[in-house]
């Protein structure tokens, strides 16, 4: 087992990538904290857990990350319920704000920001004050997006929060060297999760499939994978990396305007912000 003994923090972990991460670092031998905005999904999964035999091995946090505090507690809910803290996947995510830069809300910059970001800088802040004190290093990575490595991306708020990650988690992993704790992002690609796949599964596989050249389309499980990497001894040189796990996509060049043309911001008959998996509706405008 990978990662025995280990004590890891994962935000957005009720469901999608970050479920996929909380099963595999279990089954690696790991004591969970699973972090996630969405209660209701939250007890679901600790229900299955608890029936599959780890519910020894994992506790539920409701979080928000956009609020600092509320981050604060999941990792001290860590030290105080597993005995210390050696791995946090910041992962919690949302859509956020979509639709043209000149219809954009500055309420729906800020939300995307702080969810994305901010919550990224809270979840770095607080796990470093832990690992430090602890002197033993950590591990801590970030999900970015193939987003934050281009233009034409993904939609355009979301893209320069998802840059911010990749720029702070290059600037943190230097500053936090010295204290052996590693800094790294995770940049998925298309991943099918209730996040991405908007209510429409079949058809949201469909488009992921032919807009990239790897035969199949991107599971929570390949996340998983990748994390497990980074969280792992096997990573002990590895830190200040962005970790492109994308089919293929970013090798081909994303040009997610030509490839799903009626999603692009010009052509876009809608502006708002969207929750993701959190259960709160979004706020849609039409133009």
């Amino acid at each position: 087992m990978r990662l025995q003994h280990k004590v890891a923090v994962i935000t957005g972990g009720a469901s999608g990538m970050g479920r996929a991460t909380v099963e595999r670092f279990l089954h690696e031998g790991a004591r969970v904290v699973i972090a996630d905005y969405n209660a209701e999904t939250g007890r679901a999964l600790m229900e299955h857990l608890e029936a599959e035999g780890y519910g020894e091995s994992c506790s539920f946090v409701r979080t928000d990350v956009a609020k600092e505090a509320d981050v604060a507690a999941m990792l001290t809910q860590a030290v105080d319920v597993f005995g210390g803290l050696d791995i946090l996947f910041n992962n919690a995510g949302v859509g956020g704000a979509i639709g043209p830069l000149t219809e954009t809300r500055e309420e729906d910059w800020d939300y995307t920001f702080d969810v994305l970001a901010k919550g990224v800088f809270f979840g770095i802040k607080h796990a470093a004050r832990h690992m430090r004190e602890a002197g033993r290093g950590g591990s801590i990575i970030n999900t970015a997006s193939i987003a934050g490595l281009s233009g034409d991306g993904g939609p355009l708020v979301y893209s320069a929060a998802k840059a911010a990650v990749i720029s702070l988690t290059q600037s943190a992993a230097v500053e936090l060297a010295p204290d052996r704790i590693r800094v790294n992002a995770i940049c998925p690609g298309f991943i099918a999760t209730p996040l991405a796949e908007l209510g429409d599964p079949e058809g949201t596989r469909h488009a992921f499939l032919t807009a990239q050249p790897w035969p199949d389309y991107g599971r929570g499980e390949h996340i998983a994978g990748a994390a497990l990497f980074l969280a792992s001894d096997d990573a002990e040189f590895v830190t200040g990396e962005k970790l492109v796990v994308d089919g293929g996509l970013t090798a081909a060049g994303p040009e997610l305007s030509k490839r799903f043309p009626r999603s692009s911001a010009r052509n876009a008959r809608v502006s708002g912000i969207t929750r993701g998996s959190t259960g709160e509706a979004p706020e849609l405008r039409k133009l």
